[in-house]
């Protein structure tokens, strides 16, 4: 199919020093894209944040473990309006 002329063109020319240089510098080029790129890459927990968000909120609005019942208590909830019980 291909004559000897096509094929030693399509070699002269894949192997002339400006297609070797300029195939060089872009996979350089793409090389260091590809670096900065994961060095400055942030993980995105989107998703995930926002459930332990609530679960941290959950937490710290269950009832408080019984203490000694302290005067700060008593005057914290007077302040709120609540009854103990």
């Amino acid at each position: 199919m291909f004559s000897k002329e096509l094929l030693s063109l399509l070699f002269g020319v894949i192997t002339s020093w400006q297609v070797i240089a300029v195939t060089i510098v872009v996979v350089l080029y793409l090389f260091l894209v590809t670096y900065v790129g994961r060095l400055y890459h942030r993980p995105r927990f989107i998703s995930s944040l926002p459930s332990k968000v609530k679960k941290k909120k959950e937490e710290t609005t269950a009832a408080p473990p019984e203490g000694s019942g302290d005067e700060s208590e008593q005057e914290t909830n007077d302040e709120l309006g609540l009854e103990e019980e």
